[in-house]
């Protein structure tokens, strides 16, 4: 196998990509294009990607593959089979969950060393339940009122994650 291995042949367990700065997880993620360019950012940063079944594309898809074309190699891949599975397996790590419906601003957030930067799918975002549950772990982004219903996912996440790290004084990156 060489270092240039497709999507399927780079998944991960949680105990592999445990030393990350950062993971980002995306819950159900629906287009490959969003998927695909946050598996870009994840390679450029060291941070981990983790994918909460079901997803809304294979992630062998040629879309996803282009949009992380040359960069599948930099990084891993951890599957989950469902948004509880998921919450169990990191159980002992903190989750930040983003949504436009969570009233604290992400850069409120002290974000330490291996965090969990939790998004939802596209169309849905996080269940409403879990942010009720978690409500002090929900963090938004700010925007103008009614201008838009949210922000791009792969914007969202890069705006959040480079914010993350550099409250962790961008570890390993020069």
């Amino acid at each position: 196998m060489t270092g240039r291995e497709q999507p399927r042949q780079r998944l991960a367990q949680s105990d592999d990509v445990a030393d990350a700065p950062l993971h980002i997880v995306l819950v159900e993620p629906e287009i490959p294009g969003n998927t695909g360019n946050i598996a870009r950012l994840c390679a450029a940063t060291g941070c981990a990607l983790h994918l909460v079944e079901p997803l809304g594309f294979s992630i062998d898809d040629r879309s996803l593959k282009r949009a992380g074309l040359d960069y599948w190699h930099a990084m891993q891949v951890v599957v989950h089979a469902c948004l509880p599975e998921f919450l169990a397996a990191t159980a002992q790590r903190r989750h930040w969950f983003l949504s436009t419906h969570a009233s604290r601003l992400y850069t409120a957030a002290a974000f330490t060393r291996g965090d969990m930067l939790v998004f939802g799918a596209e169309t849905r975002g996080l269940p409403r339940a879990l942010l009720a549950e978690r409500a002090d772990a929900a963090l938004r982004i700010p925007m103008r009122e009614q201008a838009v219903r949210s922000l791009n996912l792969a914007t969202a996440a890069g705006i959040v994650t480079y914010t993350a790290l550099a409250c962790l004084g961008f570890p390993e990156l020069d």
